[in-house]
Parts: structure tokens; sequence; C-alpha cells
């Protein structure tokens, strides 16, 4: 039943670019509450779309951006959009959120999704408004960095439009390239890339059609309400020093992922950290669109006009991880993948994988830990798929695969996708989620970091109360992603469903519930496995490399020793099944 729901347009844009053509196709409104918006929606209708059966990068593959409800309200952090697709990294889904004015333009246009599919016959700029659909030639802009596109964007297009671009990366479909929108990055899993395979070089968005609320006054109080405790000492740290600060934290507890996971713990981190960085770099502090905590660092290398955002990732990725604590080398890595269209977290894995084969003797290539020069060489030829950077281009998982020679057993991934910056071993809780997390590797789909840090968790030793504790993590993420909102806002809310069952209220009208957002939840992480099932899932790839299982953490401080059993994990992974009422291999019964 298709109804009118306040808070949506009820409806979403789909586009074939090799017809040039669009249509409007209307979104039942029990679709909306049982998917609620974002990650969840669009997971939905790509369902719909059948873009399980089609390969990432082939013109019938489907690249949704999809909004919700709270884009565009008063409610503090509420500017963010879902991109989701086949990841050309995995082959499974690919939910990815960004911040940005992109989100408000892209809902003003009068929808609640963007489903673009087909390739175009050469490279286009896609207009969307609220009056229509435009197909441009994009040729000049074609090869151009990523700022220079914004740039000549901005020149060219009418005030108001805000857009989605890629770089070089995405052009040349690197497995891992992202989509930029405001200076920010979303698509970890190969977004960009999806984009460059159909030829789009950039999306722009622009509109004026509003939606209304259910109840506007009420939903204003307490959009202040959650605004002033945004404030507060819950989101504090990260408005004073930004995600960086968790650097010294973890080496402390000897869960900092260092030389492609050798290490728990990297020497030069004093030399990285924000609290030293300060001293030595000129900071500023900036803040996504529509949010009032402010956690965007932005760093200047040395004697550097531009500024560079830094946040923990892309700190350890390119820092630690390659064994590199210059900081200037650091940041200009950083700003290299902010130009190219790179995700960093990604790119320094595949690197570190690299000098580890390298000083193994493995491939003959000169990459060593601690080589910022051939750190920022290897960026480059990655990008532009040049020399070795072609193989690396394709993730670690496939190098490994190219490498061979037992290089996959320490290929830092978890279903192809690169692991972030938590040492496994050190946080077992979180080696769970990484395990059976849709999306691979991912520490924003799976909170459970958050258990592993909990007072009275052991955690070096899981059991059936963190796996319970993880999935709980996971479905609260799967809520803010389909609502979507800021993971920092989780520390602000004293009931997270409730709350958030609250601001839906207030925006649809709807007489919901924590309870009701729980059954959603599950509903959504479900509609996430049944797409990778039908995508060729197996269980076997619910696992984490050998390196975890077979190589114990060697160096001073609490996490020393520490090592994951397999079977231990694999009881673990069972119980987690079994939680989610699916089978205990993970397969869902019909």
């Amino acid at each position: 039943m298709t109804a009118h729901v306040p808070g949506f347009h009820g409806r979403y844009l789909r586009i074939d670019l090799t017809h040039n053509s669009s249509e409007t196709i209307p979104i039942p409104a029990d679709a909306l509450r049982r998917y609620v918006g974002g990650s969840g929606l669009a997971t939905h209708l790509l369902s719909n779309e059948n873009a399980f059966a089609h390969q990432p990068l082939d013109p019938a593959a489907a690249l949704c951006f999809a909004f919700s409800s709270l884009v565009g309200s008063p409610l503090t952090t509420s500017a963010k959009f879902a991109v989701v697709s086949k990841s050309p990294l995995t082959q499974r889904l690919n939910d990815s959120l960004s911040s940005s004015h992109f989100a408000i333009a892209g809902k003003r246009t009068g929808f609640d999704a963007i489903m673009i599919v087909g390739r175009a016959n050469r490279p286009t700029l896609l207009k969307i408004t609220d009056r229509g659909v435009e197909f441009e030639d994009a040729s000049a802009l074609w090869a151009m960095t990523i700022p220079n596109t914004h740039s000549r964007l901005k020149e060219h297009l009418p005030a108001g439009f805000r857009t989605a671009v890629i770089g070089p990366a995405g052009e040349n479909r690197v497995r891992y390239a992202t989509v930029s929108n405001d200076g920010r990055h979303a698509g970890r899993g190969g977004s960009g890339a999806v984009m460059g395979s159909k030829n789009l070089k950039a999306i722009a968005v622009n509109g004026d059609c509003r939606v209304e609320y259910a109840h506007p006054d009420r939903l204003i109080e307490f959009s202040r309400d959650l605004s002033h405790r945004s404030f507060g000492p819950a989101t504090a740290k990260y408005r004073e020093l930004g995600t960086v600060s968790n650097l010294l934290t973890f080496n402390r507890l000897g869960t900092l992922p260092t030389r492609n996971f050798q290490s728990g713990s990297f020497e030069g981190a004093a030399t990285l950290a924000p609290e030293t960085l300060s001293t030595t770099h000129q900071r500023t502090r900036s803040s996504c669109a529509a949010c009032t905590i402010g956690c965007e660092h932005i760093f200047h290398r040395s004697g550097s006009d531009t500024g560079v955002r830094m946040e923990y990732e892309n700190l350890f990725a390119l820092g630690p991880l390659c064994g590199i604590s210059d900081p200037d080398t650091v940041l200009g890595a950083s700003q290299l993948c902010d130009e190219l269209g790179l995700d960093t977290i990604s790119a320094g894995g595949t690197i570190a994988f690299a000098m580890e084969c390298s000083e193994k003797g493995l491939i003959d290539e000169p990459l060593n830990f601690g080589d910022g020069p051939a750190l920022l060489k290897t960026l480059r030829q990655i990008a532009h798929r040049e020399s070795f950077g072609d193989v690396l281009a394709e993730g670690s998982r496939l190098a490994a695969e190219t490498i061979g020679q037992g290089s996959i057993d320490f290929a830092p991934q978890i279903k192809g996708m690169e692991i972030p910056g938590y040492e496994p071993r050190g946080l077992q809780t979180m080696a769970l989620g990484f395990a059976v997390n849709t999306r691979g590797a991912d520490h924003n789909r799976s909170g459970a970091y958050q258990v592993d840090f909990s007072e009275g968790v052991d955690r070096f030793n899981v059991g059936t109360a963190e796996v319970q504790a993880a999935i709980e993590t996971e479905d609260e993420a799967a809520v803010m992603d389909s609502l979507i909102l800021c993971k920092f806002l989780r520390g602000v809310f004293e009931d997270r469903m409730e709350s958030m069952a609250r601001m839906l209220h207030l925006i649809t009208g709807w007489e919901t519930n924590g309870s009701e957002l729980k059954a959603a939840a599950s509903r959504i992480v479900t509609s996430k496995k049944q797409f990778n099932i039908n995508s060729g899932w197996t269980p076997a790839e619910d696992t984490l490399p050998k390196r975890f299982f077979a190589e114990k953490l060697d160096q001073a401080g609490p996490s020393d020793g520490a090592f994951l059993d397999a079977d231990q994990l694999q009881s673990l992974i069972c119980e987690y099944n079994l939680l989610r009422g699916w089978n205990s291999d993970g397969t869902i019964s019909p």
C-alpha cells in the first residue's frame, strides 16, 4: 500500500544511464516503516532490483543513494546519506554512510532514494533536480582530482547544487575507490569504482521539495534538547581532539595494529598522537553539515596552507600499520587519498601487506615498513593502476591470490575488506563482530569493541553474554544507519532505541517504540545477510586470516601473548547465528 507518510516523499528515482532515461517509482508506506530509511531501505530496494545477481562493475549493477525521514530535519547529525551497492572489493553488500550537504540537497529533489543502473557511453555528469534529470558530457572532468572536480563544478553549476564525485581511482576502477562529497568520502568497499564503471564522474543534486513533519513544534523542542546534550561529556573527547585521540589509548592497550598486524603497539605512536600534532602542526576544527558535535579536526602539513582532515582510521592505516611515524608523511598520504579518491583503510592495509611480502622476499618491489616516499609513490600507482599498483588496486585478498606463496594467511582482510584499526587478538568480541559482519571487516556496522572496553568484560575470554551484547551493538548500528544518525550520539541517549523511536514518532507520526525498532534492526540485518547469501556467500567466509589464530601478539603490555582460538571463535559464531534466529551455520530458513 502507498500512502503519504510525514518525513518521506514516498518514492524513489530510478535512472538508466544506458538509455538516458528515468522513472519515478512509489515506495509502499509499509516498506518505509519496515526498513526505516538509509541503509535498510537501500538494501530492500536493491534486493527488489535483484542487484545481487550482477557483477558489481557490470552495466546492469545498481548503485543506490538513500536518504531517510530525518534528513533535512533540525535533529543534530541527521544530514547523512547512505550509498549502497554490491561491492567490487568483497562481492557482497556494501553500505556506506557520509555526512554532507549532498544529503539535504538530494532529498530536496523529491525522492527518498536515487537508484542508478546502466553505463553511459561517455563520461557523464548527472544533474538531478525536482524538475527532472539531465545527462551532461563530463569528458572535460575525466582524470581530474577530486578537489579540482569539485572546484570546476562549483564554477559550472548554478548556486544551490551539491555534488558527489569520483577521482582517478574511481575512474580506473580501483576496488576500494570512494565517492567524495563536501570533502568527505563514502564507499570504502568500492562505491567509487561502481560509479567509474558506469562512466559517471559526478552527481549534482538540487531541489526545493520539502517534507512536512507530524509534530513540528515538539520536534524542534526535542532537537534543541538533543543538541544541548551533544555538547556534554559523552562527546567532549571527540570535540576536543577528534577520533585521533584513540591512538595512544589503543597503543597502551596493545590493540593498535602495527606493521600489518604483526604487533599491537607502535614505538612511534606518541609522535603521531594528536596531543603532539597539536603542538607541532597548525590545527583547526570543523563540523559536518547539521552537526553540533564538531569532531572533525584538520591538520596542516609543515609549510603547507592546505589542511588535511584526520581521523583515527586514516592515521592508523597510513601510519603504524605501515610502520611510518613521520607526521608529514602520514598527512601527505591522507591528502593524496582525498585527492585521488582512495579509501585510506584499504589503501593502507593493502600497502602494508605488500610491505610485508617485500620484506619476506615474496615480491620484487622496493617496499619496506617505514618507507614514507614508497608509500606516497605507491598510492599514486594504485590510483592510476601503474606498475605494481595495478595488482594492489585489487585489494589485499586478490593481491594475495596473485602473489601466492601463502601470503593469503596474512592478507589483512575479512570477506575481502581490509581490517580497520582494532587488533582482533586483543579485542575478541570485535573479532566476532568482524567475522560475522555482512560488509566484511568494518567497525561501523558492528560496535562490538564497545563490549570489549566495558567494565567487567574479559576481552580475551568472550562468552554468551558478550555475543548477545555484540548483537545489540550491531542492531543499534543498523537502526542508526537507517535513520541516519552519527554513531557519536550513542553516548548521549539514555535509552538508545526508545530515544530513536521518539525521533521517528515526531517526524512520521508513527506510534512506534524501542521494541519495534529492535524488530526493524533484526529485519534489516537479516535482509543484508540474505542479500549476501543470494550473492554466493558461504559459511566459510565468516572467519579471520590465519595469522590471528597461528601467531600470538609478542609485545610488552596487557595484550602480550594474546591469540584467537579457531574452535572458540567458531563456537561463538554458531551462537551468534542462533541468537539471530538463523541456522547455526549462518544460513537462513525459508
